[in-house]
């Protein structure tokens, strides 16, 4: 087996230098039967490394409940057949635009800021998991330690940590337990080149590397000032970004970009693509941001698609900027880059699938939903144990009473709110006040929904749901009823087929819309959804994420493997108005 290790400048195999020319892709935002297209995708681009995240929430969703840990190991095999190296970094913290930054909800929950930290709680949290973990990833390490000959050349340790904390202690400690836990490659540290990033985000005897987007050369000497030593490394190079919405896209130059990968790879650097291929934040697990300098501002929900204006586009099809790097980076491989692969197969025709079933908010939670409870006030979305979805809560207005202004306090993210039956409105945490006041005695309910858990920044970890309370004139609503819908309850669906439905209001009402789409040359799609407003669709199943009518993202991209020529089905859970006059259809094309 080949021995990966860092030298005093340059990255060695056995004794030979190395440059790692890498692109990010993670296994997780692919569907499974594409990864071998996407990883040839990468080799034609001229890489020959590969670097993934490892997003702990997404693998136990609830404390000790693991959902195919093993996927890491089938991915870094396929890394293997495809001649590549890779780099994991398996956080916990990943960032990387995901739901909570990867932590699970019931340790960012009760932990609060102690996350992230040398907290003891959390370290033991961590290190049940890694120990779970981290077999996927050793056993398929390079040299010594592995028992397969690679592809892992290198494990990183947290992410981004400079631009949170400074807590070395937890740091070295996590460094000490995948040690512990039988990494033999090179550990590494990634973060912005700014010096408090460095230095907070920095492990000793660890490789330190930085994340940046231009000014090279500007980026290589401020880490130069912390470790005179070391091969030098972009280990995110932000070639693209991504989208918020409600927000224009974001698109980069394509010879911008090339030319700044240039100017890395001129100061001897090796590098990582970020994104070399985004992917799709499939089944609702797209994060947030908190807008303004110090990201402490309006909540910024994540789209669905993650393109990330990346070489390989979101359905693996190469760009222009993909000719263009390819160019450059055909100037720094060892022989002649391979073909570029042909693209997956498309859709045949455009088909359209009538959603004549429908079922309303309510059947959905009775058949899906969790335990109903009483509060005193109303519980967070980590006391209800809702990672992505929804909770409806409840409360009685007492009376008789004059009509008051009715407002929330602490809403993430976004209420619908009925008064006795009637819709009375949309509140945001911009917008938490009803704009007609209520009198009493009335019944008030609230969908609120998590657009996207917080994935960078101080507010990463925060709850979700009604943190703060309702409040009638000046006083405190008590008496809370609380009901919490998890989004992967739709994974069982012989529970989601068996929720009885009716035909289709004309009244653009919430709900569940059931139907069914003819396909004749299964392959690539995009769901256009004309009409509707906001919610989620699945497909046969698989859940292809958020749609909302604000834009950017018009579409959601549906894989081919998840379409079947026949018949498919199709199920939409709209949160606020269905398309007028009853026309419940959506488009594949």
């Amino acid at each position: 087996m080949a021995e990966f290790r860092v030298g005093e400048d340059d990255f060695e195999v056995d004794g030979r230098p190395v440059r790692l020319l890498s692109g990010a892709l993670h296994y997780f935002r692919v569907h499974e039967a594409q990864w071998g297209h996407r990883l040839a995708m990468l080799r034609a681009l001229g890489l020959n490394c590969v670097e993934t995240y490892v997003p702990w929430n997404l693998h136990e969703p609830r404390p000790g409940e693991l959902r195919d840990v093993a996927a890491v190991g089938r991915f870094l095999d396929a890394v293997r057949a495809a001649g590549m190296w890779a780099i994991v970094r398996p956080g916990p913290y990943i960032c990387a635009e995901w739901e909570n930054g990867g932590l699970p909800h019931w340790v960012t929950g009760p932990l609060g800021s102690r996350v992230r930290t040398r907290d003891p709680e959390f370290l033991a949290a961590v290190t049940r998991w890694f120990e779970v973990l981290l077999p996927e990833i050793t056993r398929r390490q390079t040299g010594p330690g592995g028992d397969r000959p690679g592809p892992v050349i290198m494990v990183q340790v947290e992410n981004e940590y400079g631009s949170y904390g400074s807590d070395g202690v937890y740091l070295r400690h996590l460094a000490g337990v995948l040690t512990d836990l039988g990494v033999t490659v090179p550990l590494c540290t990634s973060d912005g080149p700014e010096d408090h990033m460095i230095t907070g985000g920095s492990v000793p005897d660890v490789l330190a590397t930085v994340n940046f987007g231009s000014h090279a050369g500007l980026s290589f000497e401020r880490l130069r000032r912390h470790r005179p030593k070391g091969p030098l490394m972009c280990m995110e190079f932000w070639c693209g970004w991504f989208d918020h919405w409600g927000a224009g896209p974001v698109v980069r130059d394509a010879r911008d970009a090339a030319q700044a990968l240039r100017e890395i790879l001129e100061c001897g650097a090796s590098v990582n693509l970020y994104m070399a291929h985004g992917g799709t934040s499939f089944g609702g697990w797209a994060g947030a941001n908190r807008g303004g300098e110090l990201h402490e501002g309006p909540l910024q929900p994540d789209v669905t698609s993650y393109d990330y204006d990346a070489p390989v586009d979101e359905r693996g099809r190469p760009t222009e900027k993909f000719r263009l790097m390819r160019d450059v980076l055909a100037e720094y491989a060892d022989g002649p880059l391979p073909d570029v692969p042909p693209a997956p197969p498309a859709l045949a025709a455009p088909v359209t699938a009538d959603l004549g079933g429908w079922a309303p908010l309510d059947a959905v939670l009775d058949a899906l939903g969790g335990p109903e409870g009483r509060y005193a006030v109303p519980p967070t979305f980590e006391e209800l144990d809702v990672d992505r979805g929804l909770v409806r809560y409840a409360v009685t207005v007492p009376g008789p009473r004059e009509p008051y202004p009715l407002r929330v306090r602490g809403l993430r993210d976004r209420a619908v709110v009925t008064v006795d039956g009637v819709r009375a409105g949309v509140l945001t945490e911009e917008s938490p006040a009803l704009a007609a006041p209520v009198a009493g005695h009335a019944r008030v309910e609230l969908w609120v929904e998590s657009l996207g858990r917080v994935n960078y920044g101080p507010r990463t970890g925060e709850s979700k749901g009604i943190t703060g309370g309702v409040l009638h004139e000046r006083q405190f609503l008590h008496g809370v009823r609380a009901r919490g819908l998890r989004l992967d309850a739709f994974d069982e669906g012989d529970r989601v087929r068996g929720i009885p439905v009716g035909p289709v209001p004309a009244d653009r009402s919430p709900g569940l819309y059931r139907g069914v789409a003819e396909v004749r040359g299964a392959g690539d799609a995009a769901l256009e959804l004309p009409g509707w407003t906001r919610g989620f669709v699945w497909v046969n199943g698989f859940a292809l994420g958020r749609y909302w009518s604000v834009g950017p993202q018009r579409s959601l991209y549906v894989p081919g493997p998840v379409l079947r020529d026949g018949v498919n089905e199709v199920w939409v859970l709209e949160l606020e108005e269905a398309p007028e006059g009853g026309a419940a259809r959506v488009t594949l094309s």
